[in-house]
């Protein structure tokens, strides 16, 4: 059997079922890597027991170190593509991980993003930036931005069919309004509100590519992202007082959990106990 042929057969099912494109494109891809893998010893995935998934996922944890999520992940897509495409219910609920990791999120500090923001000259560059921190978007909501979802009357940049299919509207600053309008009128996009230079959407690349060079043109030795852009805002929006449950809404989280996570790094940094080092 042709991998592309079932990956295409398994997008289609997943569009069906009104799955958004992001998660389409992180499910196909884990199935994708493992049909490789799969397909080099048994003519058809439906020939593969649990046994085998079981030692694929294995595989990846002690070959690439994946991480608890990523397991997750690999899981959930095979299980789904088995489900979907195959007609077949694995038996897999003890592939998934048992215990989440709790790792505090990176960010950077107020000092780190002004720097940033003033090491670009670039004004498309510039926008994308103040987009990422600014309203806290997700890389892919970025790139599905449409022209249309910048509301200049109620001042709102709304954000369709994010994670969970879910609809929300975050605050435009009136300084990125100004830049977003002398970046139309010098750039002309047709749909998207980022587009290549041959049109259609802009890349997922692009936008690490044009994160990275500004964090390194501002002399930032931490590694900088937009995912990392995206936890500077819900930090730094911590630390000038905003309620949680706002942020929550503000980032699009469904659990109000998900967002304590930016509690532990702001009460830390806000708290007055002194390290033992200090003490001596």
């Amino acid at each position: 059997m042709k991998i592309d042929d079932l990956i295409a057969s398994f997008e289609q099912k997943l569009k069906l079922q009104r799955y958004s494109p992001n998660s389409i494109k992180n499910y196909t891809s884990a199935v994708r890597s493992f049909l490789k893998v799969a397909l080099k010893r048994f003519d058809n995935p439906g020939q593969l027991s649990e046994d085998e998934i079981e030692k694929y996922v294995l595989w990846k944890i002690e070959k690439h170190n994946v991480s608890s999520s990523y397991q997750r992940l690999i899981v959930a897509s095979i299980a789904k593509f088995y489900q979907l495409v195959l007609n077949r219910n694995l038996q897999v609920r003890h592939l998934y991980p048992s215990r989440k990791e709790h790792r505090l999120p990176k960010y950077v500090t107020v000092t780190d993003v002004k720097r940033m923001l003033a090491s670009v000259t670039n004004l498309k560059h510039g926008c994308i930036i103040k987009l990422l921190y600014g309203c806290g978007l997700r890389l892919s909501e970025l790139l599905h931005l449409k022209i249309s979802d910048i509301d200049s009357e109620l001042m709102l940049v709304h954000i369709r069919n994010s994670k969970g299919n879910k609809d929300r509207a975050v605050m435009l600053s009136p300084v990125l309004l100004g830049d977003l309008r002398n970046y139309f009128k010098a750039y002309n996009p047709k749909v998207y509100l980022f587009e290549g230079q041959s049109g259609g959407m802009y890349s997922e690349k692009s936008v690490q590519t044009v994160v990275k060079a500004a964090a390194t043109k501002a002399s930032i030795q931490k590694t900088v992202t937009p995912h990392i852009l995206r936890h500077s805002f819900a930090t730094h929006l911590l630390e000038n007082g905003t309620d949680i449950r706002y942020i929550q809404q503000l980032l699009g989280h469904s659990s109000i959990k998900t967002t304590e996570i930016y509690t532990h790094i702001t009460d830390v940094a806000k708290s007055k106990i002194k390290s033992p080092l200090d003490l001596l």
